[in-house]
């Protein structure tokens, strides 16, 4: 695979979506790409944990957790189930737990924060559909490119050197 340097992305595509520098880099993979797919849910993880369940090659689930700051979305165990399944990352508008763990597991993980409380399990939220946070639209099918410089969104596949 090729590299993922997002200021070099962005020199060479100046169209690309720039996400506000809200994250932090806390998975073991630091640099990542891939399709986006969505969930939308607030202090509920049940989607995240059916999205991370299910066979994934390559792509990037984008949680839109409306930014709460007062328990985890993802932790260690679905961490591992997704990398597992072959997500290639997590991004989290929201907090996930367990970070030392999550810094060895072979997935590529962004969020805004760490708790220690894990959330509600209602079942509540929507998946696959356009959420909005950090200043982007994100959309199933987009392309994600995320490092520690940043995170990228393209309407493609973007062709790098």
């Amino acid at each position: 695979m090729t590299s993922i340097v997002t200021p070099d992305i962005c020199d060479a595509y100046p169209e690309v979506a720039v996400c506000d520098p809200i994250f932090a880099n806390v998975g073991g993979i630091e640099a990542f790409c891939g399709p986006i797919r969505t969930v939308k849910c607030f202090e509920d993880n049940s989607l995240v944990k059916q999205a991370v369940n299910e066979p994934c090659d390559g792509a990037i689930l984008v949680v839109d957790a409306g930014g709460s700051m007062r328990c985890a979305m993802l932790g260690d165990m679905l961490a591992e189930q997704a990398a597992g399944n072959g997500w290639a990352g997590v991004i989290l508008y929201g907090c996930v737990r367990d970070v030392d763990i999550l810094a060895e597991t072979e997935l590529g993980i962004q969020a805004i924060g760490a708790h220690p409380r894990k959330s509600e399990k209602r079942g509540e939220g929507s998946r696959d559909i356009s959420v909005t946070f950090a200043g982007v639209t994100f959309s199933p099918g987009q392309w994600l490119y995320a490092d520690n410089n940043g995170i990228l969104v393209a309407d493609e596949k973007l062709v790098l050197d």
